[in-house]
């Protein structure tokens, strides 16, 4: 009996024990709920015209989301192009801490890396959605990220264009050679392939290329697509629309993050961020696949814009430069030659399969 008296009295004394523990782990609980939650101001700094339809709101977009998704604790202020730092000092201001974010298009900064181009476009490459297989499940964010980490950035896929349209030009292009001593706006390595052919490349950012177009300093630009060049006004500019987009197949936009910001977040802030830019990039591209066909049509039936297709043997002969560019700037460097590589056997594969399912079924539609 006394045996059992005893024994009953330590497990009435340990339960006392956890019931104590448990209420002050409970209070110790609510007491950290109840204090108020770090937040953090960040800016974002873009390469686009404040607000510009696709870009500038695809960049509002990131934000929003990450806003949203946060709670508050992470506010982020977008500054378009020129607001804070100039189109072209994104890269610069993002590594340096200036601003936590920038939202871009990572083959303006092929001089400072020389593979980065290869994580935007590649003419004649990978449409939109190969694009994000490859980036997602190919190897391609971590050869991304290994190129942007010596600047302390962190690279993101934060939205896609699809195929763009192949640009605005004030005379016809039956062959090469009309393509001699054209000065037109295009980035990247589309730009290389241009020169191969002998025209002449300019890189400009978006406000700047309607006046260039007007004035006659440029006889031909590519921007994006119908959406985005609706609401810059080309059509008052320039005659003649051509498709398809060669040097642009599937563009995937960028959302950089300053590493050390970046660390500074907890865990789960650091995967709403990364996170918030996926749903960005899935958005965008539905976006421009909603508003460029009915933009389209706006500028056939309203503005009267002449759509051309170029030629087959145009479109032969760029390829064949295209080949050549793209190999030659892929020996620039090591980190190059190793996205490139990891690119092409990609694209190799997947073309059997898209060639065997989407290309297929538009074929078949098509009848």
């Amino acid at each position: 009996m006394k045996r059992r008296e005893f024994i009953g009295a330590i497990a009435g004394a340990t339960a006392a024990t956890a019931l104590s523990a448990c209420g002050k782990d409970e209070s110790q609980a609510t007491a950290a709920a109840s204090q108020p939650q770090k937040t953090y101001e960040w800016k974002m700094v873009t390469t686009w015209p404040k607000n510009f339809p696709g870009l500038g709101t695809g960049a509002n977009n990131v934000a929003r989301l990450i806003n949203e998704m946060s709670g508050g604790r992470i506010k982020v202020k977008v500054y378009g192009a020129g607001e804070l730092v100039g189109a072209f000092e994104v890269f610069d201001a993002v590594s340096a801490g200036n601003a936590q974010l920038g939202h871009a298009g990572a083959y303006y900064w092929k001089g400072k890396i020389p593979s980065a181009a290869f994580f935007s476009s590649v003419p004649f490459g990978l449409t939109a959605n190969e694009m994000n297989a490859w980036l997602y499940y190919g190897g391609g964010m971590e050869l991304w990220e290994e190129a942007y980490k010596p600047f302390g950035l962190i690279p993101n896929p934060a939205g896609n264009s699809g195929t763009q349209m192949g640009g605005w030009f004030n005379k016809e292009i039956n062959s090469v050679k009309d393509l001699e001593g054209l000065k037109m706006r295009i980035p990247g390595l589309g730009g290389e392939v241009l020169k191969r052919a002998g025209g002449v490349p300019v890189t400009l950012p978006g406000g700047e290329l309607f006046p260039s177009m007007q004035s006659g300093a440029l006889d031909a630009t590519e921007w994006v697509g119908p959406y985005n060049d609706l609401a810059f006004g080309f059509y008052k500019a320039a005659k003649y629309y051509y498709t398809p987009g060669w040097h642009e197949p599937g563009t995937t936009m960028e959302c950089m993050i300053n590493e050390k910001a970046f660390n500074e977040l907890p865990v789960d802030l650091q995967s709403i961020v990364r996170n918030a830019m996926k749903v960005a990039n899935l958005e965008m591209l539905a976006e421009y696949t909603a508003r460029n066909q009915q933009a389209l049509q706006t500028l056939i039936h309203k503005h009267n814009v002449e759509l051309r297709q170029f030629p087959d043997d145009v479109l032969q002969a760029l390829k064949t430069l295209a080949e050549q560019v793209v190999e030659e700037e892929a020996q620039k460097d090591a980190l190059s030659a190793r996205v490139w590589a990891s690119q092409k056997t990609f694209r190799d594969q997947v073309v059997k399969w898209t060639e065997v399912s989407e290309q297929a079924y538009i074929r078949a539609r098509s009848l």
